[in-house]
């Protein structure tokens, strides 16, 4: 196996150290440091980190190829510094049986840029009526531990109760899209002022947070582990808080997106800002920034939504919903948090890679620790351009927007996947 020899990286922003990466681990650190016969990598004046983990990517195959790929998408991971992404199950066919999941993960096998772990539906064909294979698709291959009907809500009670209650027998996790349906239907937007000014139906944040309600006092009388995709308001974030602090096995993810833009965005009618759940209120981002610095939120998951130009150049009220993220999620976080270094590492590497269960993924760079990492150049700004991101689809709401901090290298096992900005395969 390849040996590398990385000069001068500062880990986690700290005083700058060599790294010696050979038989996929860290075999030496410290200044100074020589190997014979390695690939030398210059880092002088820039961040490691653990490499990055997603917990709730799409990469829309099996299905819509036209859309993204798990090649495509293990591009644009492996370019914005992930070691390992989520690939959600809302594929075609879905992924509810063991044969979808390790198809998806051998895939993401040979594509060999990130580690590709699939997330299982939790009910066959996102129904919500009947429970999926959860655990022939945990004794899979594949080795499935989260499970979610992301797009949508398993919104009757006594399924989520029986999902919570099966998944506990392998300390699986239920990942929850949470929206009541009922209070849903037709919604465009936030509903709110600017929904009411633009005759778009409203999504009330209530929607959100009356399924998170729920979902936590299940999980405490079933004693499971719940986590919460992509919290987008303040009452989340409240209800999340109380219900850690009486000791509920939950964990909540927020996205860039949410972090930064706001329901304003829909004034343009710009299908590129409509997702689900929607952009919220400023009063919703400042909550979401306490309660992911504040450890309510555990972790940033992109939820890269990659989208073909007929389903997403077209009419607002017709546009499906979704933005890209893997490329773009570490500069806006770092837009967001700054140069916390620490915090952002365990929100974006360690707390993901422990929630999904990926044993070798989220370990701080260390001798002995696996070799995953990435290298950031925290000096450098960069203007996203649509068309110039890894994804098939150019769906980014960031396009032309100036953002801090790119990556240079990525490590999957000691194996550069990018260097000097460029995908090695």
């Amino acid at each position: 196996m390849s040996v590398v020899l990385i000069k001068g990286a500062r880990i986690l922003g700290g005083d700058p150290v060599d790294l010696v990466l050979r038989d996929g681990v860290i075999a030496e650190l410290g200044p100074g440091l020589r190997a014979d016969g390695a690939t030398v990598v210059d880092a002088d004046g820039l961040v490691a980190l653990p490499g990055l983990v997603d917990l709730h990517t799409h990469l829309r195959e099996p299905g819509r190829e036209d859309a993204e790929t798990v090649y495509t998408g293990s591009r644009a991971a492996a370019l914005g510094g992930y070691t390992a992404v989520c690939a959600m199950a809302n594929t075609s066919p879905v992924a509810d049986t063991a044969g979808v999941v390790e198809q998806v993960y051998r895939l993401g096998q040979e594509a060999g840029l990130v580690d590709v772990q699939p997330i299982g539906a939790v009910t066959i064909g996102l129904a919500g009526e009947r429970l999926a294979e959860l655990g022939a698709m945990a004794d899979s291959a594949a080795r499935v531990r989260v499970f979610s009907d992301d797009g949508h809500c398993v919104s009757d009670p006594r399924l989520m109760r029986r999902a919570l209650e099966y998944v506990k027998a392998f300390d699986g996790v239920i990942a929850q899209h949470a929206e009541e349906p009922r209070l849903t239907e037709g919604a465009q937007m936030h509903e709110g002022e600017v929904s009411a000014r633009l005759g778009l139906t409203g999504w009330p944040a209530v929607a959100e947070e009356s399924i998170i309600a729920r979902d936590v006092l299940l999980a405490e009388h079933v004693g499971a582990r719940l986590h919460v995709c992509h919290v987008s308001t303040a009452g989340s974030v409240e209800i999340i808080r109380v219900a850690k602090a009486r000791g509920v096995r939950v964990t909540a993810e927020v996205t860039p997106h949410h972090l930064l833009l706001t329901h304003t965005r829909a004034e343009s009618y710009d299908p590129v800002y409509k997702v689900n759940p929607p952009l919220r209120t400023d009063a919703d981002v400042t909550a979401l920034r306490e309660g992911l610095r504040d450890g309510t939120i555990d972790i940033v998951a992109t939820d890269h939504a990659p989208h073909a130009a007929e389903d997403k150049e077209c009419e607002w009220a017709y546009a499906r919903p979704g933005m890209l993220g893997l490329e773009t999620a570490l500069p806006i976080v770092l837009d967001v948090l700054g140069d916390q270094w620490d915090l952002i590492a365990e929100r974006m590497s360690r707390a993901p890679a422990r929630i999904a269960g990926l044993d070798n993924h989220g370990h701080d760079l260390k001798v002995g620790a696996p070799a995953n990492l990435t290298l950031i150049d925290p000096t450098a700004r960069w203007t996203v351009e649509a068309t110039g991101l890894a994804s098939l689809s150019h769906n980014t709401p960031y396009a032309g927007m100036t953002v801090p901090g790119r990556i240079v290298a990525t490590f999957l096992r000691g194996v550069p996947t990018v260097l000097d900005g460029k995908v090695q395969k």
